[in-house]
């Protein structure tokens, strides 16, 4: 048929998305994505520089809950000017998401769909995330804010306590700032 047909595909093809940006400093990549936990959801955003991370846990998984989870985190965690936001393709991040998410960065990137490689990090923090503190168990509404306080707990433990093997030499992300207010020098080889 092609040689007498010019085939078409029926509805639109993957539209091309460049390159998948790497960072070479901090605030150049921020990956975003979610969790689902039952009846809450847990929205997950990495530096892939510098490895922080934050959590925000929402009762929903619309849009509005994204651009709650963007007017928290990016001001909370990550301040300073943003290139890239990376997201899968989620409803999540559409709609009212990305409305806002040109407030916050430079460019809004949508991930391919099954290329988990372009958003390993965020997919390794998730991870993370589940083994080191909310488990694989399902979760209600009513549960929210002992589970927030359980979040805060982990998050402090990750950046300033807990060693990445990404990070030279290995150490927590914000652990300059633990070495300048508590004189670690000695531990961490600075």
């Amino acid at each position: 048929m092609a040689e007498r047909y010019v085939l078409r595909p029926r509805g639109r093809t993957n539209q091309s998305r460049g390159v998948v940006p790497t960072a070479t400093a901090p605030r150049a990549v921020i990956q975003m994505d979610t969790v689902a936990l039952g009846e809450v959801f847990a929205f997950t955003g990495v530096d892939i520089y510098t490895k922080e991370a934050d959590v925000v846990l929402r009762p929903g998984l619309t849009s509005e809950d994204g651009a709650a989870f963007l007017r928290t985190a990016m001001p909370r965690r990550f301040t300073g000017p943003v290139q890239i936001v990376q997201t899968d393709g989620g409803p999540e991040f559409k709609g009212a998401f990305a409305q806002l998410v040109s407030q916050y960065c430079a460019r809004h990137r949508i991930a391919r769909p099954y290329k988990k490689n372009e958003q390993a990090y965020i997919e390794s923090f998730n991870r993370t995330l589940r083994k080191e503190c909310l488990g694989w168990t399902t979760y209600r509404v009513a549960e929210l804010p002992a589970l927030s306080a359980e979040v805060r707990a982990f998050l402090d433990r990750y950046h300033y306590h807990r060693p990445h093997l990404g990070l030279t030499p290995m150490r927590p992300p914000l652990a300059a700032h633990l070495i300048a207010q508590e004189g670690l020098s000695d531990i961490y080889g600075e």
